[in-house]
C-alpha cells in the first residue's frame, strides 16, 4: 500500500516548486509538484494557480526543515550579497584626475 502524499509547500509559480523539488529529492526526499498545469488549463483566470509541494507523510516534517533552513538562507545570503555589493563600491578608486588631463 503506498504512503499518503501531504503538502509540506504551497507556490504560485512552477519554477520555484520545481526547484524546491529538486533540493528535497537532493536530499533523498520523494517530492512531488502538483498542480504545474493549472495555469495552463485557467491562464486567463486570476489566483487559480496553486502549486503544491507534496511529500509522503513520513518524510514531510524533514522536508518542511529543509525548505525553512533553504529561505533562511537565500535571505542571509540576499543580505550579505547587497551588503558587499555596496561595500565593493565604495573601496572602488576614483579614477585619477591628473591621467584625464
Amino acid at each position: 500500500m503506498s504512503e499518503k502524499l501531504v503538502t509540506v509547500a504551497r507556490f504560485d509559480d512552477d519554477m520555484k516548486a520545481d526547484l524546491a523539488r529538486q533540493l528535497l529529492e537532493d536530499e533523498g526526499i520523494k517530492a512531488f509538484v502538483m498542480g504545474q498545469n493549472v495555469g495552463n488549463v485557467y491562464s486567463g483566470v486570476a489566483g487559480v494557480v496553486d502549486i503544491e509541494l507534496q511529500t509522503p507523510e513520513s518524510q514531510a516534517k524533514e522536508a518542511r526543515e529543509i525548505l525553512e533552513a533553504s529561505e533562511q538562507e537565500s535571505r542571509e545570503l540576499g543580505e550579505d550579497e547587497e551588503f558587499d555589493q555596496d561595500e565593493d563600491l565604495e573601496g572602488e578608486p576614483e579614477p585619477d584626475q591628473d591621467e584625464q588631463e
